[in-house]
């Protein structure tokens, strides 16, 4: 293998490890925000994701400060770090200026 091939080969293994962990979901992130805070936020989803622009929500996620951020918006949640990733994709897809309605 030339030494070519070799890096190309890398480059489409590295691509095809990050599309994979690179797995949340925008709906698996609205049912959680459905079943586990609508109760402490005491609106909806639609509410929640509109108090930040898309560019807010991926700082706020981007400085690892999502769940802090959702639970100033919700007083008492306590959001596992395992439904960030989902929940963020939820808030990212239907924010502000994002022109998108989710359905809760």
């Amino acid at each position: 293998m030339t030494k070519m091939t070799k890096i190309a080969v890398s480059a489409l293994l590295g691509l095809a490890v990050l599309s994979t962990t690179a797995s949340a979901d925008v709906k698996k992130g609205q049912k959680l925000y459905m079943k586990k805070m609508k109760g402490s936020c005491g609106f909806s989803g639609a509410k929640f994701a509109a108090k930040h622009t898309q560019d807010e929500w991926k700082e706020i996620q981007g400085a690892g400060k999502f769940a802090e951020e959702a639970a100033k918006l919700c007083p008492g949640l306590k959001l596992k770090e395992k439904y960030v990733p989902h929940v963020y994709d939820f808030a990212h897809e239907y924010a502000s200026d994002s022109g998108n309605v989710p359905s809760c």
